[in-house]
């Protein structure tokens, strides 16, 4: 173990024009082949546009038992602040071990401090804030500044899984990009000692198929293509053969570096570079690397879902968001459904989807701020998002997402729902919803050969009434159903009486909607009472003659309405469209 190099990732996220690349520049000792804006787009626009990668190493803390002359390598992962770059803050954050949130102390939080700060409660457990830029504060009133700063920041972490987080101020360019080199930061030597103070190492687990978040792709003349990223899990050797799933290709490891150090093996958490035999790098920008046939493509997911309270408006059933899964980012459209309502308490499965359980659809996610949106489609109403018994919210809420083009990711990972297409200039979270990808649809045919399986129901119900007693076992009912409803598909399904009978339809009665309901118990004398008419108008029978009772001619009606009601589920992925009644 003598000289070996622990890895641990820190984000450096933060809002555009924070100072994050000075900052991480300030701090690092080597550059890898990523670092410090050498995209020449970044160079000529002044901004980040991509993952850039540095570190420095330091003793390793604490008295850790068996670490020899271990060394802890802090790899820092400068994230774009830019708003039309999330897609990359999003991949990035998925990699580290514990986050920097920038802040420039002459304005604050801003709207991608607050994103990054969003994303920073999903994806990682530790925070500290630097509060960049005290060299533009005027010098006499520089402390009375950073202290209000300060408490701005701990009120804003107050709410959040940061509150307490440390809060460091620095100069990191004092100057600003303009100034000559030999302006010293201020403050990095005492972050430096923050940083060591708070991190603690990661548990890093060998086992399981290696997988490698590749964020960057470059070809050496003569030696092959370099592929660098994270490991995200197992181990890697040389002469390993990878799989390269974007491309269909098989590759041999031909060599690794560490920050230009040769390495023979490298394991979960490390950051890394590969050598492979020769391939277009233009083909693979950024994506998953992995041990041959351990990653699939896959066209549909089941996902946990939790809204992001930050998101103004509903999540709706139908609507698409981009999905952000690793380091890709495509369209889904979105299906969201609960548990039934008698398991609305049931503890959470954060690792796997139960498809032997009854699921119930949801026009939205439901939240305390839902509105009940029941909806009433002529005399049918079901039961939607927010009207739920009692309003209850359930503890765990998932969707069925259907992308745009397929996506290859492992199970159980990192889901981001966003509104890239909203304004980036308004004051508003893009984030909507976050999740665990729970299981992948890999069949094309997925609508026929898996939906069936998932047994996702709308509750239905019906209201009609009682138009007149036949005899004591049967009544005839109007008013729930339509003309040119098939009432033969209801045909035996149970109704129930406002007056405490069960009825069973029979069959149509005429028609003009009406049917028969065959009571089994029969009607009770009080029943028999309510439904006892008053004739309206006299009949005018002939002689010897009884009224025959026609459809359609003015009935007598019951002394008080009695009503019917008819409930039932109908399964959203039933293909024949069954209605179903519980025993």
């Amino acid at each position: 173990m003598a000289g070996r190099r622990v890895n641990v990732n820190v984000g450096v996220l933060g809002h555009i024009d924070s100072g994050k690349t000075a900052l991480a520049r300030a701090l690092s000792t080597t550059a890898s082949t990523a670092a410090f804006d050498k995209q020449p787009q970044s160079r000529e626009r002044g901004i980040t546009l991509d993952l850039g990668f540095s570190c420095f190493v330091v003793p390793l803390p604490g008295d850790e038992p068996g670490t020899g002359d271990t060394q802890l390598q802090v790899t820092l992962v400068d994230c774009p602040g830019h708003a039309s770059l999330i897609r990359t803050i999003i991949g990035g954050a998925q990699i580290i071990d514990l986050m920097m949130l920038v802040i420039d102390v002459t304005k604050g939080m801003q709207t991608q401090s607050a994103e990054c700060l969003v994303i920073g409660q999903i994806a990682c457990q530790k925070l500290v804030v630097v509060l960049n830029k005290i060299d533009l504060l005027a010098e006499g009133k520089r402390q009375a500044a950073i202290d209000k700063m300060t408490k701005k920041m701990q009120k804003t972490l107050e709410n959040t899984k940061f509150r307490g987080a440390p809060i460091i101020p620095v100069a990191a360019k004092p100057g600003g990009p303009e100034a000559p080199e030999t302006e010293a930061p201020q403050g990095i030597s005492e972050l430096i000692e923050l940083l060591k103070s708070h991190i603690s190492i990661p548990a890093r687990d060998p086992s399981g198929p290696f997988l490698m978040s590749v964020d960057h792709c470059f070809s050496i003349k003569g030696q092959g293509t370099v592929m660098t990223g994270t490991i995200l899990s197992g181990t890697i050797s040389l002469g390993d053969n990878v799989e390269i799933p974007a491309l269909k290709v098989v590759k041999k490891v031909k060599s690794m570096q560490m920050f230009h150090t040769p390495v023979t093996s490298a394991i979960q958490g490390d950051r890394l570079g590969i050598c492979v035999t020769q391939f277009d790098p233009k083909l693979l920008e950024r994506g998953l690397v992995c041990a041959p046939e351990s990653l699939h493509t896959i066209h549909a997911a089941l996902i946990s879902v939790e809204k992001i309270p930050y998101f103004r408006g509903p999540l709706q059933t139908k609507a698409k968001f981009h999905i952000t899964v690793g380091h890709e980012t495509v369209m889904g459209r979105m299906l969201f459904f609960s548990p039934a309502p008698d398991n609305f308490d049931l503890e959470p499965t954060v690792d796997s989807f139960d498809l032997s359980r009854e699921y119930l659809f949801q026009e939205q996610y439901l939240c305390k701020d839902s509105t009940p949106t029941a909806t009433e489609g002529g005399d049918e109403v079901d039961r939607k998002a927010g009207d739920t018994p009692g309003s209850r919210c359930p503890r765990q809420q998932w969707a069925l997402v259907e992308f745009e083009k397929p996506v290859t990711c492992p199970r159980l990972c990192l889901v981001i729902g966003s509104r890239l297409d909203a304004d980036i200039h308004t004051n508003t979270c893009r984030l909507a919803f976050h999740g665990v990808l729970l299981q992948g649809l890999e069949d094309k045919n997925y609508t026929e050969s898996f939906l069936p399986a998932l047994r996702v129901y709308k509750l239905k119900h019906k209201h009609g009434l009682v138009e007149r007693v036949m005899d004591d076992y049967s009544v005839i009912g109007r008013s729930l159903f339509k003309k040119e409803t098939n009432i033969q598909l209801f045909v035996g399904l149970k109704v129930q009486l406002s007056t405490g009978e069960q009825g069973i339809i029979d069959s149509a009665f005429g028609q003009s909607g009406k049917f028969k309901i065959h009571i089994p118990g029969g009607l009770s004398p009080e029943s028999k009472k309510i439904l006892t008419p008053t004739l309206k108008k006299r009949s005018r029978a002939g002689r010897g003659e009884t009224t025959k009772q026609e459809e359609g001619t003015e009935r007598p009606e019951p002394m008080q309405p009695v009503t019917l009601s008819l409930s039932f589920k109908r399964y959203v992925f039933d293909t024949q469209k069954r209605m179903v009644q519980t025993p």
